[in-house]
Parts: C-alpha cells; structure tokens; sequence
C-alpha cells in the first residue's frame, strides 16, 4: 500500500537548497548509469581482442564500431557534470549547474540506449539472420522506449491535470523568476495577505 495524502511531496526549501537536493539525487542516478556503461564499455574492450572478432563481416565490425564510440560517448556524458561541478565551485552557479548536469545525463542515457541495441544487433546477427537480428532489435529499443518514456509521460500528464490548485498551508501562490542561467527558474511564493476576520460572537457574562 502507498500512502498519499494532500500536501505529499510539499517541501518548504530556499531555492539553493532544492540545487543541493537536486544534485544530491542527480549524482546518485549517475553512479547507477555510470556502472552500466563502465561494464558494457568494459566487455566491448575486451571483445575486440577475443578470436571470434576477426570472423566478424565488414558491416559488423561497422556496427561493433558505432557501438563502442557510442559507449565512449556515453561516459563523457556521465563524467561531464563531475568536471562541470569542479571547474565552477564556489562561482555560486549550483542552480545552473544542475540544469547542465541534467542535459548531459540524458544525452548519455540517450547514447547508451544506441550503445544497447547496437551490441545486441551486433550479437544477434551472429545467431540470426540479419533481418530478424534487425528485427529484434528494433522490437528490443521499442521496449526501451516505452519502459523509459511512457511511466515519465503518464505522471507528467497527470501532475498537469491536477495543476497547481493546492497550495501548502501558510505558502502563497508560487511566482517562477527566471535566472541570468540558460533554461533556470527560481520559484518564489508570495505570502498570503491575512484578511480580516469577522468579529467574534460576545460571550456571556456568567457573573
């Protein structure tokens, strides 16, 4: 059973702490891609050194190629935000940083799904013709398409048909200002204004 409630998810945080927690969450998504990519990367490495390599045709040294550029590819994308985050400590851009860090993670994730299903088309073709290899493989990046776009989709969806109507208790309407940074916004809320309250009933003097 998950538990839910009205004001879940509700956190009250300056807009440098929410940078600190975002990356704090980033990074551990990193270590959990990072550790794919380090083991793909690792086999292909070590594959191009096997016998069973120089039996391979030209197109699948093309592709056993791509692969591993797409490998590499992937582990700078992994490791840029390490390096962003050191050359710009202390510059007090960790609002920007994360943005940046962001865009780089997904364009390695992009980078190790082509990395995928070029190492299993490379593979395939070995044990299948080269249509059905082709065919797999595709079925295989559908897959991966769906596990990793649709859940995202759906809740985006979701949280934007449900909008922004509940508001935390003692927080006012929520203002986004954007940053000097490319595509950073600050959300700032705007405390309610106490209305004034109606006078109570008197009471009764029970002297």
């Amino acid at each position: 059973m998950i538990a839910r409630a009205a004001n879940v998810g509700q956190r009250q945080e300056t807009c440098d702490e929410r940078a600190d927690r975002l990356w704090v969450e980033l990074m551990h998504e990193v270590r959990v891609v990072l550790t794919a990519v380090q083991l793909f990367v690792a086999f292909l490495l070590a594959v191009a050194f096997t016998p069973a390599f120089g039996r391979l045709d030209h197109t699948d040294r093309i592709l056993y190629l791509l692969c591993l550029l797409c490998g590499a590819g992937a582990m700078a994308g992994l490791t840029g935000p390490v390096v962003l985050h050191r050359m710009v400590t202390g510059l007090e851009l960790k609002s920007e940083t994360v943005a940046w860090a962001s865009r780089l993670l997904a364009a390695a994730l992009v980078l190790l799904l082509a990395m995928s299903l070029l190492g299993f088309l490379v593979v395939l073709r070995q044990i299948t013709g080269a249509t059905t290899a082709l065919l797999l493989s595709a079925a295989l990046g559908l897959w991966c398409a769906v596990c990793w776009a649709v859940p995202a989709l759906v809740l985006r969806r979701r949280n934007r048909l449900r909008g922004v109507g509940a508001l935390p208790q003692g927080r006012g309407p929520a203002l986004a200002q954007r940053s000097p940074g490319p595509g950073v916004w600050h959300v700032r809320h705007v405390p309610h204004q106490p209305t004034a309250a109606a006078d109570p009933l008197p009471a009764f003097d029970e002297r």
